[in-house]
């Protein structure tokens, strides 16, 4: 599937759910991608990518940066408390912060640099015990401390249960965002990225319906 292919149904759902056109942000997940097939969806125009590890990250969009412009990277995968350092200086956007401790050492670092990437706060909302993210019923206090810290938390994100229907999980996650003042979502995959617009999602991550299967990490 190409990425105008996938640009024309994100429209399309925005439309169908009264949502303002140009609303969703697509993040083109491009972990593990060789590079010569991410260059051609920048060659596409595609600006907004998505990367699971730091270090993968690191090897690869400093040299894009100096050969396309407005390039905007966000953090998808879990973040080691040792390397949010790298990360802050790497990325634009960090959708996983899980936890007190690395919020702790995002908010001295931005004490200490004066910059902080924009934040999604990461919710386990099937409460699954081997998934990051904080528990549903810790979310709103999670984020009040979050707040406390200056911390610029825009939003919330989740990885639904591959065995449940993601609904219930974008339902969810709309309502921790809606009583807590936040407006972004990141929810939604190349499977159920139209659903997930449906509940209201910002910022949709598509990978393997733009890039096709990807590659063994490297």
């Amino acid at each position: 599937m190409s990425l105008v292919e996938i640009q024309t149904r994100i429209a399309a759902a925005e439309a169908a759910h009264d949502r303002p056109k140009g609303q969703v942000k697509l993040i083109a997940v491009s972990k593990v991608q060789p590079n010569a097939r991410v260059k051609q969806v920048l060659e596409q125009g595609q600006r907004v990518f998505g990367e699971n590890r730091v270090q993968e990250a690191a090897g690869k969009w400093p040299d894009f940066r100096k050969r396309f412009d407005a390039i905007d990277l966000h953090l998808l995968g879990p973040l080691q408390t040792n390397k949010a350092r790298q990360a802050a200086e790497l990325f634009d956007v960090i959708h996983s912060l899980d936890r007190p401790k690395l919020a702790t050492a995002l908010a001295r670092l931005a004490q200490e640099t004066g910059r902080c990437p924009d934040l999604f706060i990461q919710i386990n909302t099937g409460k699954e015990m081997q998934k990051a993210g904080i528990m549903p019923e810790d979310a709103d206090a999670f984020i009040a401390s979050c707040s406390a810290m200056d911390l610029p938390v825009r939003g919330v994100m989740c990885i639904p249960p591959v065995d449940e229907t993601p609904a219930l999980h974008f339902a969810l996650l709309a309502k921790i965002a809606h009583r807590n003042g936040l407006s972004g979502l990141s929810m939604g995959m190349s499977a159920d990225f139209e659903m997930a617009i449906g509940f209201g999602a910002t910022h949709v991550r598509v990978g393997s319906a733009i890039f096709g299967a990807r590659g063994a990490p490297k």
